[in-house]
């Protein structure tokens, strides 16, 4: 192994030098592993570790005419990547597996016209490989745009309108609705709210669905009047709690879309003077940190958020690999706390 004292940086010849290898063999393992063997393979991994030795990406990039870098684009307002938590949780988590394939990953905020305009500039330009998509509403000019320029991209929630253009990884959100939907109505629950998500996101179409098959299930009419909407912020949820009990004050019980939400209900129901869950029972949907530092600590629905980033980040590589569009539905979990 060549030392010098800090005076230039580690190359490859340095990493062949100190495995054994030789240099073809160090650039393969460099560029995936293939037709490496096994004790190779260890091998030079162990002497890139010896050597310091750090890929340079500039000149990767020439050659496999990628840039190595993804984009996790939000088309949420600004604010909400700081209200949510669930935003910070997906971006940790796809920060932390695409780490393990030395692939950074860049926050792009796309909400108005002209963010969007910029973003899919900035991608048609070469500069990412590919997408990740949270937040993607019915409509949303930078999925179609996407699609049509054939960029990899993979998205959080079912993409309305792109169900066969874009890779995505859900959660099975009806089912998630019903399981919170029929565990109310198993507690003795009759009348049974629900505050939706927006109705041009999957999670708010299909929460919303999940609702009603609940409330069929357990043999109980569906009322508009316990029906309200939210955009998954607090505030939208205290509104809507705040609508619903003039409209109905004998409900005894709400599911609520998300958890950030739930929170808004649960301020509105303290408000009106009714125990959680001795008046009103409350579920929502995420198991978002919130949920467990809500007092009462919040029923909610499990969206595992780390293996979404994880599901998501494996569709993406195998997108850029040449594969065709795929997608994963992981299961609804209920988790059942002190609210319901």
């Amino acid at each position: 192994m060549v030392v010098d004292n800090g005076r230039r940086r580690p190359t490859i010849e340095d990493v062949a030098a100190a495995a054994g290898v030789s240099r073809g063999t160090v650039s393969r393992v460099l560029n995936g592993g293939v037709n490496v063997s096994p004790t190779a393979l260890a091998a030079v991994n162990k002497a890139i570790k010896q050597t310091g030795y750090v890929v340079n990406t500039h000149a990767r990039s020439l050659v496999t005419q990628r840039s190595g870098s993804v984009a996790f684009i939000l088309s949420e307002p600004q604010e909400k990547f700081f209200e949510d938590p669930n935003f910070q949780v997906l971006l940790r988590g796809c920060t932390q597996a695409l780490a393990e394939h030395d692939m950074p990953l860049l926050l792009s905020i796309a909400d108005s016209e002209q963010d969007r305009e910029r973003v899919v500039r900035f991608i048609s330009g070469g500069h990412i490989d590919g997408a990740l998509l949270f937040s993607v509403h019915a409509g949303n000019p930078v999925v179609s745009r996407l699609a049509s320029l054939g960029i990899p991209a993979v998205t959080c929630g079912l993409p309305i309108g792109h169900e066969f253009d874009l890779a995505y990884v859900a959660v099975n959100e009806a089912e998630g609705g019903r399981l919170a939907t029929a565990h109310l109505a198993r507690l003795g629950r009759r009348r049974i709210a629900t505050v939706t998500g927006p109705l041009d996101t999957p999670g708010g179409r299909d929460r919303l669905k999940g609702y009603k098959d609940g409330l069929e299930e357990a043999g109980l009419a569906l009322d508009q009047k316990l029906i309200a909407h939210g955009d998954y912020t607090r505030i939208s949820g205290q509104l809507a709690m705040e609508k619903l009990l003039k409209q109905d004050p004998e409900l005894d019980a709400v599911f609520v879309a998300s958890d950030l939400m739930a929170l808004g209900a649960m301020d509105a129901l303290a408000r009106a003077g009714r125990s959680i869950p001795g008046d009103v029972a409350v579920v929502g949907f995420d198991d978002s940190p919130s949920a467990t530092s809500a007092i009462p600590a919040l029923t909610t629905v499990r969206q595992p958020f780390k293996r979404i980033c994880e599901e998501m980040v494996r569709l993406l590589l195998a997108l850029l690999d040449g594969q065709e569009p795929a997608a994963v539905i992981l299961p609804a979990e209920l988790v059942i706390r002190e609210t319901a």
